[in-house]
C-alpha cells in the first residue's frame, strides 16, 4: 500500500514536471522572438545635423556572414584586401544575439539589440517591426540628402521607407538574387545625386546555411563571386569624391550557422576607402560604431540611440562636423542615458553627465543602471533556487539505502551519453548557431535523449537486477533514475534561472545559459515520459514473468 501513494505521487511529479518543462521552453522561446526594448516607446530625441558632408556619397556593401578570416584571404577576395590596403580596415566585435535582423538592426541605428528595438531574433518578413529608434537612414534623408537600397526584403521593413528614396528588395538569398540585386544598385550608383546607398550581398551567408558553410569549397567561391561584384560595385562610382564602406554582420561557425555566443561570428570585417578616409589605419571596432561614424562623414546627425564612437582615427570629417562634433556627442549621449534611466525607473545626476565627448564614460552609466536592476532580481532569484537544489541534493542522499547510488550512475551515464552524440558525434556547439530550426532542435534533442536514457534504463536493469524485485519496488527503482537524471539535467536551467528569469522580458538573457537551459529543458520534458514508458513496461514484464521465476526471486530474499 505504501509503493502504492510513492508510485501515485512519482507519476503526478513526473506528469507535472514535464508540464512546466513544455511552458517554460515554449515561453522562453516565444519571449525571445517576442523581445522589445525598454525604449521602444519613448526613444530619445534626435539632435540637429552636424555640419557639411567630408564626401560627395557613401556606399554600403553589406556581405552577409563574411567571415573575418575569409576577408583576409587575398586568394579568395583580391578586390577586398585590394581596398583594405588603399584604405582603413578593423576588426570589427559585435554582440548576441548574431542574427542577421538585429545585426541589421545595430549596424543601421549604431545601439546594440539591448536597445535598438530591432527583433533579438530573425522574424518571418510579415512580422518584422519598423525601427522605433533613430537610425542612419533617417539622420541622412533628414539632412537634405537622398537615400537608396538594394538588397534582401527584410531591409523593407526595417527601415523607414519615408527615408528611403529608391528601392529594390528580393526574397531570394542565393548569387542569382546577388546579382539581380546588384543589377538593381546600378542606376543608384550612376547617380550621383543620391547620396547614400545600401547594397546587400547574401550569397556568402546562403553558402553557410545551405552549401557545407565556411568548411566547404563552396564557402569560398560564395566569397569569391561577391568578391566580384564589390569589384564592379566599386568601379560605378569614384573614390576621389565617393566612400566605400565594406562589412558583414555577423560570421559562421564552420559546420555553418550563427545566431549565439560563438566567438567566430562575433569579428566582422571592416574595410573602408575613398574620401574622407584616412588610408593605411588599421585598429579594432565596434559593430555600433558604424552608424555614427558614416552619419559624421556625411555631416548628419547622429542617431540618437546610438551607443558608438564616430572614428575619426579612421576618418577625417568636415570642418564644420569637426566642430560641432563633440557638443553633438555629449548631447546626444547625455539624451540616451537620461531616457534609458527614466525607462529603468531610474533618475541621473546632471554632475554625471558631463563628460562631453567620452562615449565610453556614458555607456557605463547605462551599463551601471542595467547590471544595478539585474543583480537585485538574480539575488532574488537565487535564494529559492538554492532552496530548490538543497532539497532534492537531501532527498537523493536520505535515499542512498534504496539505491540511489545507482540512480547517480545512470543519471551521469545519461548525461555522458547526451553530450558524447551532441559534441563529438553531432559536431554542435552549446549555442543557437547550431539551431537549424526549432523543430530539428526539438526532434534531435528528443531523439538523442530518449536513447540516453533508454541505455541508461537497460545499465539499470543489468546492475541492479530489477527482473529479481517486485513490480512495485522496480518501478520505484526506475523512477528514482528518472528524478535524479532530470535532476542532473536541470542544473542548467537552474543556473538560467538566477541568470535570466524564466522568460525574456526588459533585458536580452545570457545567450550561453539560456540556451543550454533550453536544451535541458527538451530533455526533461522527454525523460520524465520515457520514464513513466520504462516504468510502466518494467512493470508489465515483472507481472507477466512465470511463476518459476517469482518463486526463485522469493526464495532468494
Amino acid at each position: 500500500m505504501k509503493n502504492k501513494y510513492k508510485i501515485i505521487l512519482s507519476i503526478v511529479l513526473l506528469i507535472g514536471i514535464a508540464v512546466t518543462s513544455y511552458f517554460w521552453a515554449t515561453g522562453s522561446i516565444s519571449s525571445n522572438y517576442g523581445y522589445r526594448s525598454a525604449l521602444k516607446d519613448n526613444p530619445p530625441v534626435a539632435g540637429p545635423a552636424l555640419g557639411d558632408p567630408a564626401t560627395s556619397r557613401v556606399i554600403i556593401v553589406l556581405i552577409d556572414g563574411l567571415r573575418y578570416d575569409t576577408s583576409l584571404d587575398q586568394k579568395v577576395m583580391p578586390f577586398l584586401n585590394e581596398l583594405r590596403a588603399n584604405g582603413a580596415s578593423a576588426k570589427m566585435h559585435s554582440q548576441p544575439p548574431s542574427f542577421s535582423e538585429p545585426g541589421y538592426s545595430t549596424i543601421l541605428t549604431g545601439a546594440w539589440p539591448e536597445i535598438n528595438d530591432g527583433p533579438a531574433l530573425n522574424l518571418d518578413y510579415a512580422d518584422i517591426p519598423t525601427f522605433t529608434q533613430d537610425d542612419l537612414f533617417s539622420a541622412v534623408h533628414d539632412a537634405g540628402f537622398k537615400t537608396a537600397i538594394s538588397g534582401y526584403y527584410w531591409f523593407e521593413k526595417l527601415v523607414p521607407q519615408a527615408a528611403v528614396d529608391f528601392s529594390y528588395y528580393t526574397p531570394g538569398e542565393d548569387a542569382q538574387a546577388d546579382n539581380d540585386v546588384v543589377v538593381a544598385a546600378t542606376p543608384f550608383l550612376q547617380n550621383s545625386s543620391i547620396n547614400l546607398v545600401l547594397i546587400h550581398i547574401d550569397q556568402v551567408d546562403y553558402a553557410g546555411h545551405h552549401e557545407g558553410g565556411p568548411q566547404s569549397p563552396n564557402w569560398d567561391s560564395a566569397a569569391t563571386r561577391a568578391d566580384n561584384l564589390l569589384l564592379f560595385i566599386a568601379n560605378q562610382i569614384d573614390l576621389e569624391k565617393d566612400t566605400i564602406v565594406v562589412f558583414s554582420d555577423h560570421g559562421h561557425i564552420l559546420a555553418g550557422g550563427h545566431g549565439g555566443q560563438d566567438p567566430d561570428i562575433l569579428i566582422e570585417p571592416f574595410v573602408i576607402a575613398g574620401a574622407g578616409v584616412q588610408q593605411g589605419v588599421v585598429t579594432e571596432i565596434d559593430m555600433v560604431d558604424i552608424a555614427p561614424t558614416i552619419a559624421a562623414l556625411m555631416g548628419s546627425r547622429l542617431p540618437a540611440s546610438s551607443q558608438g564612437q564616430v572614428r575619426t582615427d579612421m576618418i577625417s570629417v568636415s570642418p564644420s562636423v569637426e566642430t560641432a562634433l563633440p557638443g553633438a556627442v555629449a548631447a546626444q549621449q547625455s539624451a540616451l542615458v537620461t531616457t534609458y534611466a527614466e525607462a529603468m525607473g531610474k533618475t541621473v545626476d546632471k554632475n554625471e553627465l558631463s563628460y562631453g565627448a567620452d562615449v565610453t564614460a556614458y555607456q557605463k552609466i547605462i551599463n551601471k543602471i542595467h547590471d544595478s536592476k539585474l543583480l537585485w532580481q538574480r539575488i532574488l532569484r537565487a535564494l529559492p533556487a538554492a532552496v530548490l537544489l538543497g532539497g532534492a541534493i537531501f532527498l537523493i542522499l536520505r535515499k542512498r539505502k534504496e539505491g540511489a547510488e545507482g540512480w547517480i550512475v545512470g543519471a551521469v551515464t545519461y548525461v555522458v551519453l547526451f553530450n558524447f552524440r551532441y559534441v563529438v558525434l553531432s559536431k554542435k556547439t552549446y549555442s543557437l548557431s547550431s539551431v537549424t530550426g526549432e523543430m530539428d532542435l526539438i526532434l534531435y534533442t528528443a531523439v538523442t535523449a530518449a536513447l540516453a536514457f533508454l541505455i541508461a534504463f537497460l545499465v539499470k536493469i543489468l546492475v541492479n537486477k530489477l527482473p529479481r524485485k517486485k513490480p512495485g519496488d522496480a518501478v520505484l527503482d526506475i523512477f528514482g533514475l528518472g528524478f535524479t537524471t532530470v535532476f542532473l539535467v536541470a542544473l542548467p536551467v537552474v543556473i538560467s534561472f538566477v541568470l535570466n528569469g524564466i522568460l525574456v522580458t526588459w533585458t536580452l538573457p545570457d545567450y550561453l545559459t539560456s540556451f543550454v537551459s533550453l536544451l535541458s529543458l527538451i530533455q526533461i520534458l522527454v525523460i520524465c515520459g520515457v520514464t513513466l514508458l520504462s516504468a510502466a513496461i518494467i512493470a508489465l514484464v515483472l507481472l507477466l514473468i512465470p511463476t518459476k521465476l517469482k518463486s526463485k526471486r522469493k526464495s532468494t530474499r
